[in-house]
């Protein structure tokens, strides 16, 4: 008989390339894959296997904004009663929530309705939804070696950040510290970041000539930054391509000798996968500072350096491009310690665990 597997994910493709990993290991074993999301997160589910994808209300949840907050909670319990309907009709052998506001209102419904579920953690903190959750679920797993905010009874495992076949694929590749052309890569994650799309080019554009001339900057920027970062570039005299975000993100990773990033839980695992060198960019609003926890372990291998917003000017990321693009020992030994971080088995190890959780 063929099994279902109920998939839930927040709004942005941090939570959502990790299920679509999933989707996809699942999908060729013969699974019938449903997806429950949000209206932000349909946008991000285009190569997700799964049918039906489910549209739910959700809202994150402000206790400083009462009325806010209540609205929110009305939405939420809305969602919830879609996605029990659903459940009660589908009835998935087991539900894995990927955190996220949206991923709330399925796995409240599968918990009371007693499916077996997993939860997924991308962060090194345990998110909001998922917290809810832990005690609960059948099993929490990771992306990182350390999980902060485990509520006390959990049963939690390490296996890492489930990654997109593509990039897999793309991870294959070997690593070459470049001789003449060197290929920087900027990515703001799936949202982008306002602060790299105006910063790092104003950076780069201090770079001296004998170094501005050898670089090929593919720069993941805001629509509304477009103009201004094009014309500093071409000010300069660097080749860059940008765009606001880059269907084929594997092949510039693939490429790239160099990456600056922020340090969600995706590209901070991609990285390890690929083997770069980075300079990591953690958002300072994040919950709980999680990215820059995530972004610790590379740091500590020697495999990339941490520069907080607050300190991220266009003079302090010129000191570090200055004395890291012209250290190629140095790239060549921060892109094999990246390497040793990696978990290329994370969708292997997830998708077993889920298939054992099913059978109970």
């Amino acid at each position: 008989m063929t099994k279902r597997i109920l998939l839930a994910a927040g709004g942005t493709g941090g939570h959502m390339f990790p299920a679509q990993a999933l989707a996809e290991t699942l999908k060729h074993e013969g699974w019938e894959i449903a997806l429950i999301t949000d209206v932000r997160g349909l946008k991000h589910a285009g190569k997700i296997p799964a049918d039906p994808k489910i549209e739910v209300q959700a809202a994150t949840i402000s206790p400083r904004q009462p009325i806010k907050a209540l609205i929110g909670v009305l939405k939420l319990y809305k969602g919830v009663r879609t996605a029990r309907k659903f459940i009660k009709d589908w009835q998935p052998d087991i539900a894995v929530g990927f955190g996220g506001y949206p991923a709330f209102p399925a796995m409240r419904a599968a918990q009371s309705l007693k499916i077996p579920t997993i939860l997924h953690e991308q962060n090194a903190v345990l998110g909001r939804v998922n917290r809810v959750f832990a005690a609960k679920a059948d099993h929490v797993v990771s992306g990182f070696d350390v999980l902060h905010r485990l509520p006390k009874g959990a049963q939690w495992t390490s296996i890492g950040n489930p990654l997109r076949a593509n990039i897999i694929t793309a991870s294959t590749r070997k690593y070459s510290s470049p001789r003449k052309t060197i290929h920087v890569l900027i990515v703001g994650g799936s949202l982008g970041a306002r602060l790299l799309s105006e910063t790092v080019p104003a950076a780069i554009a201090l770079l001296p000539d004998d170094l501005k001339t050898r670089l090929s900057v593919v720069q993941q920027t805001r629509q509304e930054s477009l103009d201004l970062a094009r014309n500093i570039y071409k000010i300069a005299g660097v080749k860059a391509e940008c765009a606001p975000f880059f269907s084929d993100i594997e092949t510039h990773l693939a490429k790239a000798n160099y990456v600056i990033a922020r340090a969600g839980a995706s590209s901070v695992s991609e990285i390890m996968a690929m083997g770069l060198p980075s300079l990591l960019v953690p958002l300072a609003i994040a919950m709980d500072d999680h990215q820059t926890i995530n972004a610790e372990p590379l740091k500590n291998l020697g495999a990339a350096d941490i520069l907080p917003e607050s300190r991220f000017t266009a003079e302090s990321l010129k000191s570090i491009l200055m004395e890291r693009l012209n250290d190629s020992n140095w790239l060549k030994s921060a892109s094999q310690a990246a390497r040793t971080a990696a978990k290329p088995d994370a969708t292997r190890r997830l998708a077993d665990m889920v298939i054992k959780a099913a059978q109970r």
